[in-house]
């Protein structure tokens, strides 16, 4: 084999390599759009859920207040377990407070 056919041969194997390597790229760019796109919903589900989870907490404090039967508590402990929820609304409301000043 003639040092031209090699040469030759070496010139047709880098021209494929240097094809190959374009088209890796081109699915490595598109893989990553793809990536950050997932991450996004990911961040999203996140963002419902913890809404969700303090949608159902305030919905499970309100029935708890909702379902006291005033037979069965005296009105002291009554009014004081409500003082205590109603603290602890204040306390997760400065918390938000917090957060978005941030």
């Amino acid at each position: 084999m003639s040092v031209a056919d090699q040469l030759s041969k070496v010139v047709d194997k880098t021209g494929r390599l240097i094809d190959l390597c374009l088209a890796l790229q081109e699915e490595n760019e598109l893989l990553k759009r793809e990536n950050e796109s997932q991450k996004k919903t990911v961040l999203g589900s996140d963002d419902r859920i913890k809404d969700l989870e303090e949608k159902l907490r305030v919905l499970t404090l309100a029935r708890s207040l909702e379902g006291m039967p005033s037979n069965e508590l005296g009105m002291s402990e009554k009014t004081l377990d409500i003082k205590q929820k109603i603290t602890e609304f204040v306390r997760e409301i400065d918390k938000c407070i917090v957060l978005l000043k941030k």
